[in-house]
C-alpha cells in the first residue's frame, strides 16, 4: 500500500518591498514560476521594507491585512504593477488598490492606523537583515540567497534549476 500524500511544496521566499521597481520587474519571473510548478512551489512573500521607499512600510502592512482578507497575491501584484503610483501618492493608493479588488478599504485603513499587521512586517525584516538580505528582490530557495536587487539575470534560471533538483529529489 502506498501513501498517497502529497510531498510538502518547495519553498521560495521572496524578500520585496512594494514600492521598488525591481520586485515590480520580478513579478514577471514569480508568475512564471507559478505557472510551472503550480502547487510544487510554495512562494512566500517576505517585507523587506526600505528606508529610500517612504510608503513601502505603510504598503507592507496592506499587504498583510489584504493577505486576512483572502487576497493576498492579487493585491501585492496590483501595488507592484503601480509602484510609481505609490511613490506619488501614498496610502491613499493603497486603499484604491483595495477597493478594485472588492476588499473592505475602511479596514485597511484601520489596520494602517492601530499597526496590528507591524509585527509580521518587523518579524520578516529582521529575519532578512539576520540572513544577509541588503535589498530587494531577494530570493531564497534551498538555504541559497540569489540577489535580485543587483541584477535579476538569470535568476529564474538558477530558482528552477534548484526547485527541479529538489522536486527529483523527492521522487
Amino acid at each position: 500500500m502506498s501513501d498517497s500524500t502529497p510531498a510538502a511544496p518547495v519553498v521560495l521566499d521572496i524578500w520585496c518591498e512594494l514600492e521598488c521597481p525591481d520586485c515590480h520587474q520580478a513579478l514577471s519571473d514569480v508568475r512564471a514560476l507559478r505557472a510551472r510548478y503550480g502547487d510544487r512551489l510554495e512562494i512566500r512573500l517576505r517585507h523587506f521594507p526600505l528606508e529610500k521607499h517612504k510608503h513601502a512600510y505603510a504598503a507592507a502592512q496592506a499587504a498583510e491585512e489584504a493577505v486576512e482578507q483572502g487576497e493576498g497575491w492579487p493585491y501585492i501584484e496590483a501595488v507592484l504593477a503601480r509602484t510609481a503610483d505609490l511613490a506619488r501618492a501614498g496610502e491613499p493608493l493603497l486603499l484604491d488598490v483595495a477597493r478594485e479588488l472588492g476588499l473592505d478599504a475602511e479596514e485597511f485603513d484601520t489596520a494602517l492606523i492601530d499597526g496590528r499587521h507591524m509585527l509580521i512586517v518587523d518579524a520578516d525584516q529582521a529575519e532578512g537583515k539576520a540572513i544577509g538580505v541588503t535589498g530587494t528582490p531577494t530570493y531564497v530557495i534551498a538555504d541559497e540567497r540569489l540577489d535580485g536587487g543587483r541584477s535579476q539575470e538569470g535568476l529564474r534560471e538558477r530558482i528552477e534549476e534548484i526547485a527541479d533538483r529538489l522536486l527529483a529529489d523527492r521522487d
